[in-house]
């Protein structure tokens, strides 16, 4: 009899076991209220980390429940890493990083300029050119860079320039570049070209460049460079200087009369005061005197004549005064004379007129002159004179008689007049027509 509980407990215990639900899985655990299951790979299933399983039989799913699908696992595959760059010369290994900063400073390039600058041939990225340096005939290294027309734009070109160290010749004419000019050029040793005209540079002028004995080059026109320019840099040895177009504001500097450029321009600033009697002598050699649209005053100096190489002289739209000197008529080479825009007066010399064999295009528009005798005349009737908004009586288009009243009601006098009736060269006609 003591049998039988025994074999009631195992008989219930067997039918339990069989009764269990036939979906549960042999590796469904359930602990307490949490169900997880067990994975084969010892890697624990997404989701898990908040212990709740989720399931990838979605197809009995609630409708609006939102349930993760199931995604398959991928395996992580290694970039392969990419070759590290050869350079044709270490010169060139050197400036690659500081083009490449360069490239990333760069806002704006309408024409796809820097899409060649990859790779390690820096010689052959657009825009520059590779020599031999002069201090090594066997190596290779960035000597010059054109940029001219690119249209590029970058808030700076602080640390592009003064980083490159075989640089001999930089040209970036008509781009947009902005900052000022930094004073490490000065370190560079072979510069000799600068160009950075048409772009909007600003600050005082890059005295940087004083000194640099291998510059011979430079042109800054074209962008906002203000205040003084320094004498020094007149008798640099310098075969060009382009300054004009800025907003440089001072008088021209006495020691124009020493200098030895070539090419000199200083038109569209600020420059003020007379014109140095010494300066006509020192750019006797120029073929272009460019002095246009500043504020110059005082009278056209008699040394005038002595620019005998000039086939250009502009001093028009200033503030000039007084007759027309004599000696105008020794600019035998000059065909473009402008004198227009100022506060000229008196006869139009006949003597300049006659001499003058090679003009194209003579303008005293806008002067206060009362008088031009018949071989001027004839210039008028030909096109090459133009003395429209003047103050002569028989001819059209000039001032009224109250404005021509009014300017010569105020007396104005120019020193050393005698000079003004001189002509320091030999004219091509034996005797002179007064």
């Amino acid at each position: 009899m003591s049998s039988m509980p025994a074999k009631l407990l195992f008989t219930t215990l067997y039918i339990l076991l069989v009764s269990l639900p036939m979906h549960m899985s042999p590796h469904d655990v359930k602990i307490g209220s949490k169900q997880f299951r067990s994975s084969s790979s010892g890697h624990r299933s997404k989701g898990s980390g908040d212990g709740s399983a989720k399931g990838c039989n979605h197809n009995n799913r609630p409708l609006g429940t939102n349930t993760t699908p199931c995604q398959k696992s991928t395996a992580i595959q290694a970039v392969p890493a990419s070759p590290p760059l050869v350079f044709a010369d270490q010169r060139l290994e050197v400036v690659y990083p500081t083009i490449q900063r360069f490239k990333s400073s760069i806002t704006s390039d309408p024409l796809g300029v820097t899409k060649t600058w990859v790779g390690s041939d820096i010689c052959s990225y657009k825009g520059f050119y590779c020599d031999t340096p002069p201090d090594n005939s066997s190596a290779t290294a960035l000597a010059s860079i054109d940029f001219n027309g690119f249209q590029l734009a970058a808030s700076t070109l602080d640390d592009f320039i003064d980083n490159l160290p075989d640089i001999a010749l930089f040209h970036a004419n008509s781009n947009n570049f902005g900052g000022t000019i930094s004073p490490q050029i000065a370190k560079l040793p072979y510069l000799y070209e600068l160009d950075v005209s048409n772009n909007q540079l600003s600050g005082p002028f890059p005295t940087a460049v004083l000194g640099m004995s291998t510059l011979t080059f430079l042109d800054l026109r074209f962008n906002f460079f203000s205040g003084e320019v320094p004498p020094q840099i007149f008798i640099q040895n310098l075969q060009v200087l382009f300054i004009n177009n800025n907003i440089f504001t001072q008088g021209l500097p006495d020691n124009l009369a020493t200098t030895h450029i070539l090419l000199l321009t200083l038109a569209n600033n600020k420059f003020m005061g007379p014109i140095p009697r010494s300066l006509p002598k020192a750019l006797s050699s120029l073929s272009e005197v460019l002095l246009l649209n500043n504020q110059l005053t005082g009278c056209l100096p008699y040394e005038i004549g002595f620019l005998e190489e000039a086939t250009v002289f502009d001093a028009g739209n200033n503030q000039l005064t007084g007759p027309l000197p004599l000696s105008l008529s020794c600019l035998e080479k000059v065909e473009v004379l402008n004198l227009g825009g100022n506060l000229l007066y008196g006869m139009v010399p006949e003597v300049v007129c006659a001499g003058l064999v090679n003009l194209v295009n003579f303008s005293l528009s806008d002067n206060y002159f009362t008088q031009v005798g018949p071989l001027c005349r004839m210039l008028i009737q030909r096109g090459v004179l133009d003395v429209r908004n003047n103050c002569i009586p028989d001819l059209p288009f000039q001032r009224s008689v109250m404005e021509c009243a009014e300017f010569f009601a105020t007396p104005r006098m120019c020193p050393f007049m005698w000079f003004y009736s001189l002509i320091p060269c030999k004219l091509p006609f034996q005797n002179p027509i007064p």
